[in-house]
Formats: structure tokens, C-alpha cells, sequence
């Protein structure tokens, strides 16, 4: 092996010198043209050796590099396993634990902050108008994987009024083959949108229709979830979510003290039409109890059904070759709601029938710009007793209430951690409140890994 490596590293200065001599030779033999020729070539054929002998030199620097990286990596896995084993530097079980300074940054979870803040101008029937500056939200989010399975997430809005927790959630990865398991307090998978954080939105606030059914935080309750990954049908992909939380919605379930499970089931159907376009289908279903009624001033107990029903379609284009400067996104979800209930006039049992749609169209136009616009329409239930009972916007006094809403809006990213939008709405409808005019102006930040991530 060392003879070889010699050879190799001295053969070329040999050569060298034996083509000197050749040269010599040559110019006292030869014709000067001649000798001229010949020792062009011999230079050529020198340079050639020389070019040889360094790309052998930098393949043998080469692979004592590796070599010697992969002798330090070794050293390092055995260090990280004796720090999780606990053990000494010299491996002695029992020994006097070592810590690793460094290696501790790798247990910390990961921290991000979302600031959300709003100027908006409103034009209200009948009032004057209004200019308002507010800091809607300031979100913690926290992140982190327990272990290969498992993995915690966790949200802390903090508002002028106070701090709340949005979000705390443990998933279990792989508990049953394709099924998933989540527990903690977390956003329903009521539809798409429902289960996005406000800062994550395409628009500025939730759609009409579901701030009216759920109230303005959304479907957010407690409990447990599992995802179930289906065999796929026909080139498409489905899941099947089952969610089993306590009936804490007070829109939904303020006659449940007793806080009553609801049951959530949603199916949703993943298709890609060409490689540029996908469609996204969804059937999603709710239902819940109310035990407690206020009857002529006096409670009464009687368990009543309360049930939503929600469909929803996702068609986005977005071109393989300029996904990051191109897209187009259409989305559109409806709600229906029938809550059984007790008349606050004593007239018995009663039902009320509540529903909308939204639909919107958003276009990328270039990486940084978004333009769209969102139609919202909602239709709440009559009863003469409404009022009442609170049960607006669900039901109100007026016949043949609506409300609907259209808002067109520009979205600019100046990176991937600052977004400004642009936002106007139109509102109006009977029965439902005055008519209203508001253009805002929202800015997004966010520091740390996550970005805006929806949840």
C-alpha cells in the first residue's frame, strides 16, 4: 500500500524528467522545425500528467474527508445515545450523569407568535360612522414531538381583555393501523374553514353562515378525535373523522348543563383531476343534547336534539411549473341547523330550522399578491318568541329574515412572515339589522418556525 501511494505521488516528477531528457535529445538530432513540433507535443503530454495527478490528489483528500466525518458522526451518535441512557462519559452504568449543553436546545418546544392587527372604517344604517384601531389576537403557539408517535400542540391567545387558551391537543400517531387519536381542546373539523385559526383565513373573519350557527369563535370544544385513513376508491383519497367532545358550545348547546357529548362524523373525498388540479369533497354532520328549558319563568328538564349538517367543496389550479406565482381557489360550504327546543311561552315543544352557504374565488396573481371575493348568504329561523328565549341570530322575530354579505379583498405578502390586506364588505338583508359598509385594513406577522399556519 505505501509503495503504490509513492509511486503515485512521484511518477509523475519521472516522467517529467525523462521526457526533459528526450526533449534534449530531440533538439540535437532533430531539424529545428521538427524540434519544435516534438516539444509542443511533450508539453501537451506534460500537462496532461500534471492534470491527472491533481484530480487524483483531490479523490484521495476526498475520501479521507469522508472518512474522517463518518469517524465523528459515530463519535456523536455514541454521545447522544449515552446522554439518553444517562450514563457517564466513559459509559459506566451508575455513573455520574454528564450533561449536554448543547444538546438539551433539541428538548425545547417550538415556539411561534402571531400578531393580528386591524383598522377598520364601518358606514352602519342609521349611525355614524366609525373608525376603530384594534389588536385583534396575539397567539402563542407551541409545538413539539413527545417521541417518534406522538406530538403536542397548543395555542395562547392573549386579547386587551385577557389571556385564553385557543387550542391544547395530544396526537397519537399510528394508534390502529391509518388511524390517528387526538385528545385535548382543540377546533372541530365542522367543514374546512371552522377548523382554521382567524389569522390563517383567506379573508379577514369567518363566513357569515358560521359565525351565526356557531358563534364567533367557531365550533372549539373538548374531548376526542380520530382519523382514519380509508382505502382508497377509484384513484381518490378518503378519510372518516369521529369526534366525541362535551356539548360546550353555547350557541349550540346553552341548555346543556350537564355538558352532554356531542358527536361529530365527517367524511371527505381527495381527488386530483390533472397534475395541476384537485377536487376536495366533504359531508360532515353534528349532533348534541339540551336538557334545560326556561319555561314561564320556571326551569324545566327535557332532553332535546340539537343537529347540524354541513357539505363543502374545494376546486384549486395551481400548475406544477408556477405553483408559487399562479393559482386559483374556489371553496363554497353549506350549513343547515334544526334544534329542537321548549317555547319560553309555554306553547310546547317547538323546532327551528336555520341555514347558509358561502362561496368564495381567490387568485394568485403573482408571489406576492392575492385577489378574491367572498358572497355570504344566511337565512335564521321565525318565531314570535325569539327574543325571549336569545335565541338570535338562530331564529328571530321578523318573517322572511336574511342576511347576506359580499367582500372583495387583496391580500400582499411583502415575505413569508408579514401579510397586509385589503378588505371591503357590503352587508344587508331584513330582519337581520341595518345595512353596513366597512373597509379594513389587517396586518399579519409572525416570528418563529410555524409561520401563518391555519392550525
Amino acid at each position: 500500500m505505501y509503495s503504490r501511494t509513492v509511486f503515485r505521488a512521484a511518477g509523475p516528477w519521472v516522467l517529467a524528467a525523462l521526457v526533459c531528457a528526450l526533449t534534449a535529445r530531440a533538439r540535437a538530432e532533430d531539424e529545428p522545425s521538427s524540434g519544435d513540433r516534438g516539444l509542443q507535443e511533450l508539453r501537451r503530454l506534460m500537462e496532461d500528467m500534471r492534470r491527472r495527478h491533481e484530480e487524483e490528489l483531490a479523490a484521495m483528500r476526498r475520501e479521507i474527508e469522508a472518512a474522517r466525518s463518518a469517524a465523528e458522526q459515530g463519535a456523536l451518535a455514541a454521545e447522544v445515545e449515552q446522554y439518553l441512557e444517562g450514563t457517564s462519559e466513559t459509559g459506566d452504568e451508575g455513573g455520574p450523569f454528564v450533561a449536554r449543553g448543547l444538546g438539551l436546545q433539541a428538548l425545547n418546544p417550538e415556539i411561534s407568535v402571531v400578531g393580528d392587527v386591524f383598522t377598520t372604517w364601518a358606514d352602519r344604517k342609521g349611525e355614524p360612522w366609525q373608525l376603530d384601531f384594534f389588536f385583534r389576537v396575539l397567539g402563542i403557539h407551541i409545538e413539539s414531538y413527545l417521541d417518534p408517535y406522538s406530538r403536542l400542540k397548543a395555542a395562547v391567545e392573549i386579547h386587551a381583555e385577557g389571556a385564553e387558551l385557543g387550542e391544547a391537543y395530544f396526537t397519537r400517531f399510528g394508534l390502529l393501523p391509518d388511524v390517528n387519536a387526538t385528545a385535548g381542546k382543540f377546533r372541530q373539523q365542522f367543514g374546512v374553514v371552522n377548523r382554521w385559526h382567524k389569522h390563517g383565513l383567506d379573508q379577514a373573519d369567518f363566513p357569515l353562515a358560521l359565525l351565526s350557527i356557531f358563534g364567533e369563535e367557531g365550533l372549539n370544544q373538548t374531548g376526542f378525535s380520530f382519523d382514519w385513513n380509508l382505502p382508497a376508491w377509484g384513484g381518490a383519497t378518503q378519510m372518516l373523522i369521529l369526534e366525541i367532545t362535551g356539548g360546550t358550545n353555547d350557541r349550540l348547546f346553552g341548555g346543556n348543563p350537564r355538558y352532554l357529548p356531542s358527536l361529530l362524523v365527517r367524511y371527505t373525498h381527495y381527488r386530483d383531476l390533472t397534475p395541476s388540479t384537485y377536487l376536495d369533497l366533504g359531508l360532515t354532520g353534528l349532533v348534541g343534547w339540551n336538557e334545560e328549558w326556561q319555561v314561564n319563568a320556571t326551569t324545566v328538564r327535557d332532553r332535546r336534539v340539537t343537529a347540524v349538517f354541513g357539505a363543502d367543496v374545494t376546486l384549486l389550479w395551481e400548475p406544477t411549473d408556477r405553483m408559487r406565482y399562479a393559482n386559483l381557489v374556489w371553496r363554497s360550504e353549506a350549513y343547515l341547523l334544526r334544534q329542537d327546543l321548549l317555547a319560553p311561552d309555554g306553547s310546547g315543544p317547538d323546532t327551528i330550522v336555520a341555514w347558509g352557504v358561502y362561496t368564495y374565488v381567490q387568485r394568485k396573481v403573482s408571489r406576492t399578491v392575492e385577489i378574491g371575493i367572498r358572497v355570504d348568504y344566511y337565512r335564521p329561523d321565525t318565531a314570535a318568541y325569539a327574543d325571549v328565549a336569545g335565541l338570535a341570530p338562530l331564529a328571530v322575530t321578523a318573517g322572511s329574515a336574511y342576511r347576506w354579505h359580499v367582500g372583495p379583498y387583496l391580500t400582499w405578502w411583502q415575505s413569508p412572515w408579514v401579510r397586509v390586506r385589503l378588505e371591503g364588505g357590503y352587508t344587508d338583508g331584513n330582519g337581520t339589522g341595518p345595512s353596513e359598509l366597512v373597509f379594513g385594513l389587517q396586518l399579519t406577522f409572525a416570528a418563529g418556525p410555524h409561520k401563518h399556519e391555519r392550525y
